[in-house]
């Protein structure tokens, strides 16, 4: 990436980050930069929206932030792969938010419902859950 366009991005306050990454209107050149913004909160928000690319995606879940590793598990565009990768997690918290994806196999969402965690088991039995999408006025539209 130009170091020009690198500088300029982190020249850039956080709150002015945050706003970018919601924005209808961001432009393509930052994206590079946010997906990859040492601030988590950044990522938290960019991490919602649902125009994501699968290289965006792929980043983000592979983040050590748990925020955003949770926000891409709401996601119904994942990879199979990248499904397996939620279920297999050490994490509860990201196997619970998993456990109601509509992507899930019969054998993932078996493997949830047996569960060391008992609010992964729950979420499993409640089954799948089409996450909608919101836009607030000058927002892109984002996972809720």
């Amino acid at each position: 990436m130009n170091d020009e366009l690198r500088r300029n991005y982190k020249a850039i306050p956080i709150p002015q980050r945050m706003d970018m990454a919601l924005s209808a209107d961001l432009e393509p050149q930052w994206r590079h930069f946010i997906v990859r913004d040492q601030h988590s909160q950044v990522k938290a928000y960019f991490s919602r929206r649902a125009d994501l690319t699968a290289e965006e995606v792929a980043i983000l879940l592979a983040d050590l932030d748990q925020t955003v590793r949770l926000n891409c598990a709401k996601r119904d565009d994942l990879t199979p792969e990248q499904v397996e990768q939620c279920v297999s997690d050490r994490d509860p918290n990201l196997r619970y938010f998993i456990a109601r994806n509509t992507l899930l196999t019969d054998d993932q969402r078996a493997r949830l419902l047996a569960d060391e965690d008992p609010l992964v088991r729950k979420a499993a039995a409640k089954g799948p859950k089409r996450r909608e999408t919101r836009a607030r006025p000058g927002q892109a539209p984002m996972i809720r």
